[in-house]
């Protein structure tokens, strides 16, 4: 094997592919890099067993060839090498690699136990937009669970019925729904880990590229430009979260994005974010007034409000009021209730394809 390639090629394939490269395993080869030199072209491979990740990238091939080679090294190697050409090439048991007047000689590994990638089917296959995934992405997989006792909702459900893409994200506490529309030929059911979706979301750039998800029994497939990603997809069964979602209310406030997020930034200062210590709402005459005290101190916020229907006093754990209201662009969001003891349902003002359920935290009657 003997190839040319520009250093800066080179080291955006190596970050490309590195994002699978396993961190914790008792296995040396997945702590690789595949390299194969083939056709004019790399293709650079690495997989964690759970997600691979393959690039491809066009390259003076001299000689054709594969080897596989730790990645931490690699990366440090060629990140410092000059802005040049690198030529790299294989010389008896080591891999040589030349920029300029700088030259390493380092070991290499068998590429025979390097594991295959699995070969997914691209029969259901759905072209995205990569805005539009991106944000979806960005939108529900904070509200998946860390818990690895229930995998099942350590994932995002991908859900595609008629011309309608659902992402689904839960933890027991809260819930994410983000919708888009889709143009389809197969209604579709899967679950994709966060760690997949984050990766996914890490590789896109910003520009308005297409890409394309393709769903087998067990694997997913997402293709961007010259990059390939297949993720195993979890098993179990997903709630049925639309039973969950409530569908009227007996208040429902419209309140200033940005005035909120900030009242509960500043309130979650005294609550620490923990549950014996929740922020506490009260809604009345046309203010959303914020009460929190604990060991540290006490904070109170009022900020206006537009209210439709009865007053109500609520409470709830300020980490999840963070999460989503960071992510939300609308000037302007929408909170209904049913009771103190019923979830609260936010809703951006523009955006109709986005909804966010969040759980009380029960407090003691004043």
């Amino acid at each position: 094997m003997r190839f040319l390639i520009q250093k800066k090629s080179l080291l955006s394939a190596i970050s490309i592919v590195q994002k699978a490269v396993s961190s914790k395993t008792t296995l040396p080869i997945l702590k690789g890099i595949y390299i194969e030199a083939i056709d004019n072209h790399l293709k650079f491979i690495a997989t964690d067993l759970d997600i691979g990740i393959e690039h491809v990238t066009e390259s003076n091939i001299f000689e054709e060839g594969a080897v596989v080679i730790d990645a931490k090294l690699f990366s440090e190697i060629v990140r410092k090498l000059p802005d040049s050409e690198v030529e790299i090439y294989l010389d008896e048991q080591k891999l040589i690699i030349k920029a300029e007047g700088t030259e390493f000689s380092i070991v290499y590994y068998p590429t025979d136990d390097f594991p295959e990638l699995p070969v997914v089917e691209e029969k259901s296959t759905y072209k995205l937009n990569n805005h539009v995934l991106k944000s979806m992405i960005r939108q529900t997989v904070f509200a998946t669970s860390q818990d690895e006792m229930k995998p099942v909702f350590t994932g995002v459900l991908i859900e595609i019925q008629e011309n309608e893409l659902n992402m689904v994200a839960l933890d027991g506490y809260r819930l994410a729904l983000k919708k888009a529309e889709i143009e389809n030929d197969t209604n579709n059911k899967a679950i994709i880990p966060a760690k997949t979706l984050n990766e996914v979301s890490r590789i896109m750039d910003d520009a308005e590229e297409i890409i394309f998800m393709s769903l087998s029994e067990k694997h997913a497939l997402f293709t961007l430009g010259q990059t390939r990603l297949i993720s195993r997809l979890l098993e179990g069964e997903f709630i049925n979260y639309k039973q969950i979602i409530p569908k009227e209310f007996k208040s429902k406030i419209r309140i200033n994005t940005k005035k909120l997020l900030e009242s509960v930034e500043r309130a979650a200062l005294i609550s620490r974010e923990g549950k014996n210590n929740p922020l506490k709402i009260t809604i009345k005459d046309e203010l959303l007034v914020i009460n929190s005290n604990s060991e540290l101190g006490n904070v109170h916020e009022q900020i206006n409000i537009e209210l439709e229907g009865e007053e109500i006093k609520i409470a709830f754990n300020s980490k999840y009021l963070l999460d989503v209201l960071k992510i939300i662009e609308d000037d302007y969001v929408f909170i209904e209730f049913m009771t103190s003891i019923n979830p609260g349902l936010i809703k951006p003002e523009d955006d109709t394809n986005y909804q966010y359920l969040i759980l009380p935290v029960r407090i003691a009657a004043e």
